[in-house]
Formats: structure tokens, sequence, C-alpha cells
């Protein structure tokens, strides 16, 4: 599915490498999961607690991003991607796929950088373009959960609210259990 969202936007990086935020139709998801899969893998070895332990093999990695791929082609998610000249540098994704009771809200997903892009506007480019393309989706709610203080900050700097964090809630990589705050923002 192709969604409503600007195609692209560039970014300023480190440098004055530009970067390019794009929203993916499910042809160019399908194109992307092996640069996906090398962003979930960086994460996950430099311990990023995103549902997966330690050690992650490819194979399930590039699983993972085969059922995202499904559920943008079927309308169920938004799948961005940030990108440079070496190719995936981040990526964040929507669940708009949501409950009856629920159309106005979605849910933000696996907001993740890898390490050759981290420091350089790349999150914040991301949750922008996320945002606009949630308003073009007529979503009005946005939810997401992280255990990552530095998350954390950007989130609350781009307008989110902390509601809350839930002690224990899920495993880093390497084991041993974390706490995981959950936030909000209602999109104007």
């Amino acid at each position: 599915m192709d969604s409503a969202c600007p195609d692209s936007r560039r970014h300023a990086g480190d440098g004055g490498a530009a970067v390019t935020v794009r929203v993916l139709s499910g042809t160019q998801a399908h194109a992307a999961v092996p640069g996906l899969t090398d962003v979930l893998l960086d994460c996950v070895a430099g311990g990023a607690s995103v549902s997966f332990m330690a050690p992650l093999d490819r194979a399930t990695a590039e699983g993972f991003w085969r059922s995202v791929v499904a559920g943008v082609e079927r309308g169920e998610r938004i799948l961005l991607v940030a990108e440079d000249r070496e190719g995936v540098l981040g990526t964040v994704q929507l669940v708009v796929g949501q409950p009856p009771n629920q159309p106005h809200r979605a849910d933000l997903s696996k907001m993740l950088v890898h390490r050759r892009g981290r420091r350089r506007g790349i999150g914040a480019a991301l949750m922008q373009a996320a945002e606009e393309a949630a308003r073009a989706a007529g979503k009005t709610l946005l939810v997401l959960d992280t255990a990552s203080p530095d998350a954390e900050r950007l989130y609350t700097r781009a307008g989110w609210v902390k509601v809350g964090v839930i002690p224990n809630f899920a495993l880093w990589p390497e084991g041993g259990f974390c706490d995981t705050a959950f936030f909000y923002k209602a999109l104007g």
C-alpha cells in the first residue's frame, strides 16, 4: 500500500551527507528487507531491547521484516526508512490497523537507527515523517513504548507525553530485565 504521506524529505546529517526519509510501498519494502535486516541486527548487537534476544541470526531478522512487509501490503502498517548513500540508516513503523473502537489511533513501533547513523538527527527526522504519515492516514493519537533513555529524550523533545514506566517489562538482548516507558502524542 502506498501512503498519502509525502514521498521523501532531505535531512542534512553530519558532514552535510544527505539523508532521505520516505514511506515505502509494499514493493519498495520487499526490496529494502536486506537493509532493514542489517539495521535490526546492528541494533540488537548494540544492546537495544526491541523484542529480540542476542545473538539474533539473519534468517530470523529477515523473517521479521517479511512479516512487516506483509502488514504493509495489507494496509495494516506504514513503514518508513531513512537512507543515505550507503543504504538504510534507520526505520520506524506505524501500526495503523487497530481494533474497531480505536480507528483514530496508531502505534509507533520499532524505531531503529543503525549505530553508523546515530547522533545525526535521523531519529528526529523519522519521528517527524511518521507523525506526518499518521496524520495523512487520519490518525489523531499515537502511542509507543521504549526501554531506551536516549529514545525517551528524543520523544520528550518531540512533544510526546510520558505516562509511566512498567518495571521488568521486557528483557535486554543479552538477558536481564529492563523497564519500559510508555508515551503518547495527540496529533493536532
